[in-house]
């Protein structure tokens, strides 16, 4: 399997699917900037796999 690290597409479906606080609103627009930055960025992700799960679901 291979990852395309420069998709941002489910950065900014995500940004549409809920509401978010500014500093995840910056991190999904501008990317992350650090180690910390690159781990909330993947906690982010799987909530939106989440999401789009449950949205696949109803």
């Amino acid at each position: 399997m291979s990852t395309d690290w420069q998709d941002t597409s489910w950065q900014e479906e995500f940004l549409d699917m809920k509401a978010h606080k500014p500093e995840d609103v910056k991190l999904l627009m501008e990317g992350p900037r650090g180690f910390l930055d690159a781990m909330k960025l993947g906690s982010l992700h799987e909530e939106y796999i989440r999401l789009k799960k449950r949205q696949s679901n109803e």
